[in-house]
């Protein structure tokens, strides 16, 4: 258990996560997170994707519907896409997905999009660290009503 998962303890709420990890960056960016044994909860639960841009904005609302306090969506950074633009097209449907969290009435604060390359496992650990403190803040998602997630 790391100390962030001891602190929910201490607090009662503990936030649930869903992170889409870009496979050729943010992914391995992780998974260097881990080996190197940096302090990241155990609250997001990574789903590897082969591109940031691949993350329909359906998806970001399914998994708030089933019952995530917050999702992440980490991507290569701007030019370094191995699919060339498609970290530009992923911008463009996060800002879509705002649109539609603040229509619905959402904090859009509850999904976020970050650039992590595959060297930068402490910004990863600090990206996800910083993104379930804000969750944290904002307390349990409106629309849950599943915990099983």
């Amino acid at each position: 258990m790391t100390s962030s998962d001891a602190k929910a303890d201490s607090q009662g709420f503990r936030p649930r996560v869903v992170g889409f990890l870009c496979n050729w960056c943010s992914y391995a960016g992780a998974d260097l997170a881990g080996t190197s044994r940096l302090d990241v909860p155990a609250a997001i639960s990574p789903i590897r994707v082969m591109c940031s841009s691949r993350v329909d904005p359906v998806l970001i609302m399914t998994a708030l519907m089933r019952g995530a306090d917050g999702v992440l969506v980490t991507g290569c950074h701007p030019g370094d896409c191995h699919y060339d633009k498609g970290n530009y097209f992923a911008r463009r449907r996060f800002a879509l997905t705002d649109q539609i969290l603040t229509s619905l009435g959402l904090e859009p604060e509850r999904v976020r999009l970050s650039w992590v390359s595959a060297s930068e496992g402490p910004r990863y650990a600090e990206v996800v660290n910083e993104f379930i403190e804000e969750i944290r803040e904002l307390g349990p998602n409106p629309m849950r009503t599943n915990r099983s997630l």
